[in-house]
């Protein structure tokens, strides 16, 4: 996985397991054993890093608008730790689609995510119903692509999670006021 990572973030171009393998001094037989697919081993580092938020998540003691908060300021410690790594496994499948289907990298996504935007859902007086809504608005607005690119743009990491936290309040409460029109 350090491994994977590393080139991920170094040379994202040659993610291939050939590569991967050789950098964690494996034979390409042995890398083949564990993950059959470059996907899997993709999958697989996602998933571990998802579980990372995940686990903060349950461990949290906030609640309300204040979990959520805390939440996401580690989803972007986590980027700034795996920085461009994150933004390389990506699927072709729409994520609500995938949500439907159990996708087993948004499954510790959503666990991740559930109580702190349920928390802000009560906060704002937006019914249960929305959460699968809720949940794809956080993914859009959250997407490790466009979170390091506004810090890229010269805003702190701090700054860029508050805009964006303030925007998904909004995004929120616009989404559930147009559903009931």
């Amino acid at each position: 996985m350090d491994a994977t990572g590393e080139i991920l973030r170094t040379e994202p171009s040659a993610a291939a397991m050939p590569v991967i393998a050789e950098r964690a001094g494996l034979s390409v037989a042995t890398a083949y054993r564990y993950f059959p697919s470059l996907d899997e081993l993709l999958t697989a580092y996602m998933v571990g890093v998802t579980i990372q938020l995940r686990d903060y998540s349950h461990d949290c003691l906030k609640s309300g608008p204040a979990l959520f908060e805390d939440v996401i300021a580690e989803w972007a410690r986590l980027l700034r730790s795996y920085g461009t790594a994150m933004v390389q496994i990506r699927s072709r499948t729409g994520f609500l689609t995938r949500l439907r289907d159990n996708d087993e990298v948004l499954t510790p996504v959503r666990d991740a995510l559930e109580r702190p935007i349920r928390g802000v859902m009560r906060h704002l007086d937006i019914p249960d119903e929305h959460f699968d809504h809720a949940l794809f608005l956080c993914n859009v607005m959250f997407d490790a692509r466009d979170v390091l690119d506004l810090i890229s743009t010269g805003l702190t990491e701090e700054a860029a999670i508050s805009r964006l936290t303030a925007a998904y309040y909004g995004a929120l409460q616009g989404w559930t006021r147009a559903g009931n029109a």
